[in-house]
């Protein structure tokens, strides 16, 4: 089974991670405290960005492609029903079976600060909720 996806929806997904990236760690939300806890210099030239960038879009692209993906595959697993709520579902059980398990797992045997982990993994939260609720309240034609 092929799913279906809206590649609309999941553009738009796409560029919503960059949105709540640039407020998330904007020095009056969390920047300051992530440089300070990961260790980030913040002074350093923006050009040194540009590939981090480039790969947070890539990446930003391909979590949203998943997502869009998984929704349609379990909407269709369900039933049917409402995909708006298949989205959001799907987007928590994924964040929190891959995301969250892989980051606490990673940043324990790491020794990073709990309160890094923290604020990373609500990071990746958020920024899937969001992609869910695009990709939900946008599912593919012909599916709801």
């Amino acid at each position: 089974m092929i799913p279906e996806i809206n590649y609309w929806a999941v553009l738009l997904a796409t560029l919503s991670s960059m949105v709540v990236g640039s407020i998330w760690y904007t020095p009056k939300v969390f920047g300051t405290r992530w440089a300070e806890l990961a260790k980030v210099d913040m002074n350093r030239p923006a050009a040194t960005a540009f590939w981090p960038i480039v790969t947070t879009v890539l990446v930003s692209f391909i979590t949203a492609w998943v997502l869009a993906g998984a929704t349609s595959i379990a909407w269709h697993f369900y039933g049917g029903g409402g995909y708006f709520w298949g989205a959001i579902v799907t987007a928590v059980t994924l964040w929190a079976g891959f995301t969250a398990a892989r980051f606490i797992t990673h940043d324990a045997f790491e020794g990073r600060p709990t309160s890094l982990t923290v604020m990373n993994i609500a990071h990746e939260l958020v920024t899937v909720v969001i992609m869910a609720v695009i990709i939900g309240v946008w599912p593919p034609a012909g599916t709801v």
